[in-house]
């Protein structure tokens, strides 16, 4: 793994289908001359990888099978594909942004949303805009479906323990 790039995406239930996904297109390289992340032929090109970077304000890179992504905690929320799309998880696809010319139905019935990640409709500032607004929305709907996840756990009501139970009885 390239040094820039120091962390590989843990397993955990919230990204099993997208590993399995990308598990299924990922590669080793062809030759020397491929591009690469990690140990992976990278799947997506340079300039959105960096667009992505750029978009993710301070989070840093991750990668999975030769795919760039933002994660939080160790979930994904964002990834670049190909040439132009982008793939946010979201409970919907926004509304303001223009869709990924190619869609990822494997994808999108497991909340990915695939939107462009040039926006060439929008003069450029506005269109950087509504794109990182949509990443940290993605970045913030990954944290509450951890919450959630994780809520049924806590909400359980605990065996007491031999003391707490005696004490209870008195």
């Amino acid at each position: 793994m390239r040094p820039d790039f120091p962390t590989r995406l843990p397993k955990h239930p919230l990204n099993t289908a997208l590993l399995d996904y990308l598990r299924e297109q990922g590669s080793p390289p062809s030759g020397p001359d491929d591009w690469t992340l990690g140990e992976w032929q990278l799947h997506t090109h340079p300039d959105l990888m960096y667009r992505l970077k750029d978009l993710g304000l301070g989070v840093p890179l991750s990668a999975a099978y030769g795919v760039p992504l933002l994660a939080y905690k160790g979930v994904a929320a964002a990834l670049a594909m190909g040439t132009s799309a982008l793939l946010l998880r979201l409970p919907k696809a926004p509304a303001d942004l223009e869709e990924a010319r190619w869609p990822f139905p494997e994808l999108t019935r497991h909340g990915w949303r695939a939107v462009d990640a040039w926006q060439s409709d929008l003069r450029s500032i506005e269109g950087d805009h509504r794109l990182l607004l949509a990443v940290e929305q993605a970045l913030l709907h990954t944290r509450d479906l951890m919450s959630q996840a994780v809520l049924p756990l806590s909400t359980t009501k605990s065996v007491p323990t031999t003391d707490e139970a005696s004490s209870e009885a008195r």
